[in-house]
């Protein structure tokens, strides 16, 4: 795959980002690299010292930004909301493209103060560093849509943090997603009364994101027809996440982006069992983003970006792009289930009741929520209450090496292992074998419906 520069987002103009300059590290050591993401890209070739540079020190990617840009936008934070957001301890370092021609970003976490650090250190701890590796890791092999962690370097500081021991080491991560335009993007153009921002920033979307595919639409339409589009790409994230037994923790219309992908992990969680109030964050005391609220709250998030697009627009159109969410949702649920359960559709009245029953199975029986799915797609569901549910769908064996041995979960016990010999002693090899056994998932998975 050649490597293919671009610099689409500095066309925005200088209304929609700051220029900054990266923080200087004391020193880089490399501990993940995303070898097979870099291949796509065309970045393979890079040796290790390059690497450093590149995505440590950030000298900047032939072709694409000289200096690094942070993203300006707003956000409902806990619906409470906040115009003193933006990029703080990231930025957009640089644009290129993969091999289907799709614009992709290089983000960064924990790369130094900006404009927007609101009095942070722009820093990022090592340990957050290593659970946004896992959590995309896990994401991806459960086949949810997700930003790709593509390179962690440790940068050699001590960081001080009133929620864990300190000082703690620190390191820098890079993001590759397909957008980081934000719900949170658009709010900040409506609070300064800037529609012509607005209406560039959604012509920029569509042109390199949100396509607005079928009929020509006229141009009070495409405002609309883009949210329609958005929606289905944020339910069909928020089913993914359900029925990975995923749990965001931070729900924030700053951490909702156009293209539907997981990214920005604060203190996410995946369910031990099927439990519709379990929450990630230990500071969300109402629940608000519990799992079993994820989809209300992604739909509550898409009515502002809706109310955003309110000078673009008529209200009638842009509601009945808002009312495809339920149904999206459902659909996509739905598949998703039958996914990670590796059965095929049966049609979709058939597929809404199995996965109605199936549910109801998990809610009562109290199954560890991650082994439910894995029997299943193993060919082995002893339970009798699982049989029921599945009605005769019983899933054929996959003769696969995963399958022979237990699942591969990322409940919080198993992190804090993985961290503890890392903080102790350096020692990173129970992070490789969650990586290793996470590829073996995601090659077994891959190989079944």
């Amino acid at each position: 795959m050649p490597y293919r520069p671009s610099t689409a987002h500095a066309s925005l103009g200088p209304e929609f980002f700051d220029v900054v300059e990266p923080a200087p590290f004391p020193s880089l050591t490399l501990r993940y690299r995303n070898q097979g993401w870099a291949e796509r890209v065309g970045l393979g070739a890079l040796t290790d010292a390059a690497w450093l540079q590149h995505f440590g020190a950030f000298t900047p990617l032939p072709g694409s930004f000289p200096a690094p840009l942070a993203l300006r936008y707003h956000g409902h934070q806990f619906r409470h909301y906040n115009p003193d957001l933006g990029d703080g301890r990231g930025f957009l370092f640089a644009q290129l493209q993969d091999e289907a021609g799709r614009l992709l970003d290089f983000g960064t976490k924990g790369s130094g103060r900006t404009p927007w650090s609101r009095g942070g250190d722009g820093r990022l701890t090592l340990k957050g560093g290593v659970r946004e590796v896992l959590a995309t890791a896990m994401l991806d092999a459960q086949g949810v849509n997700t930003s790709q962690s593509f390179s962690l370097i440790e940068t050699g500081e001590a960081l001080q943090r009133g929620d864990e021991p300190s000082p703690t080491r620190a390191a820098v991560l890079v993001r590759l997603s397909h957008s980081h335009i934000r719900i949170g993007s658009f709010q900040r153009f409506r609070a300064l009364e800037q529609p012509d921002n607005i209406a560039r920033l959604l012509e920029h979307s569509i042109q390199h994101y949100v396509p607005v595919t079928g009929e020509d639409f006229a141009a009070e339409d495409r405002a609309a027809a883009f949210l329609g589009q958005v929606v289905q790409n944020v339910a069909t994230l928020g089913a993914q996440w359900m029925a990975a037994g995923f749990v965001h923790g931070v729900l924030n219309t700053d951490n909702i982006n156009i293209t539907g992908e997981s990214f920005d992990y604060g203190p996410w969680r995946w369910l031990p069992t099927y439990d519709p109030d379990f929450t990630a964050a230990y500071f969300d005391h109402s629940g608000l983003y519990a799992y079993g609220r994820q989809p209300e709250t992604l739909l509550w998030n898409l009515v502002r970006l809706a109310e955003c697009l309110l000078p673009l627009s008529d209200k009638t159109r842009l509601e009945a792009a808002l009312a495809g969410f339920s149904p999206a949702f459902q659909d996509a649920l739905d598949a998703a289930v039958l996914r990670r359960l590796g059965l095929a559709s049966q049609g979709p009245e058939a597929d809404r009741a199995l996965a109605s029953r199936w549910w109801t199975w998990l809610a009562e029986s109290q199954t560890p929520f991650e082994e439910a799915f894995f029997r299943c797609w193993a060919g082995r569901a002893p339970w009798p209450g699982a049989q029921a549910a599945l009605a005769g769908a019983v899933p054929v064996g996959r003769d696969h090496p995963y399958f022979h041995g237990a699942p591969c979960t990322m409940l919080l016990d198993e992190v804090e292992a993985i961290w503890a010999p890392i903080a102790e002693r350096d020692d990173w090899s129970r992070f490789h074998a969650k990586l290793d056994q996470i590829a073996l998932m995601r090659e077994a998975y891959n190989d079944g419906v």
